[in-house]
């Protein structure tokens, strides 16, 4: 028992080097750190090889084998691998295009607590990828997300709030937004709504694009 103690404080302390190379740029150790780590059948260091392979981290990009490698870590109940593999099958990236087989691993993952998962299962609803949109499905998704704490959900949760014309409860959540994100998605979310007819929102906008290139910075 104690040597098997040991042995997960190293694959532990393998996978935390690994993301602190990723932190500072350096793939190529981070690839080392995180072959180290497989080689114990950590599912979380599988998963991140996935990453390593869908990315181009320390390795020419291969979809192929992010593929075998998330359904690897998958089939040993990794959360974070359902949802990259799904990620891939809705694309149809490295593998043939499947949403039902994505969303059935996107349920799986947020059954498990990825919160992330529920705003996907969202957007296959919303844009048709299972068939005719499903709207109001796709909302309450969304709202789940949203509150679990996930950026995007929030932002999608808002933005069919303001469709409906409930801008301040909309806004409510564009604030949690602020809290919630990151630079990218205050960039891409600022722009969608830099020039909406309804000033709270354009508010709203230049505050996530100042915040986008302030963080940046």
């Amino acid at each position: 028992m104690a040597s098997a103690q040991g042995d997960a404080v190293i694959v532990d302390a393998q996978l935390a080097l690994g993301q602190m190379a990723l932190d500072r740029g350096d793939t190529t150790a981070a690839l080392e750190w995180f072959r180290a780590a497989g080689r114990s059948g950590d599912r979380r260091a599988w998963n991140m090889l996935g990453r390593c392979a869908e990315r181009g981290w320390g390795m020419a990009r291969d979809a192929k084998m992010a593929v075998a490698y998330f359904r690897r870590a998958a089939d040993m109940g990794d959360a974070w691998a359902m949802f990259n593999l799904a990620d891939l099958l809705v694309r149809g990236d490295g593998v043939e295009r499947d949403p039902d087989a994505a969303l059935a691993l996107y349920v799986e993952a947020a059954r498990l607590g990825h919160v992330k998962s529920l705003n996907m299962i969202g957007l296959l609803y919303e844009d048709g990828h299972l068939g005719a949109s499903e709207r109001h499905q796709a909302r309450s998704f969304f709202k789940a997300g949203a509150e679990g704490g996930d950026c995007w959900a929030q932002f999608n949760y808002a933005r069919h709030l303001i469709e409906d014309g409930a801008i301040a409860e909309a806004q409510v959540w564009l604030e949690k937004t602020l809290e919630t994100g990151f630079p990218d998605f205050w960039q891409q979310c600022g722009a969608m709504l830099a020039e909406h007819a309804d000033p709270r929102l354009r508010a709203y906008a230049a505050r996530a694009l100042a915040l986008a290139q302030r963080v940046s910075a």
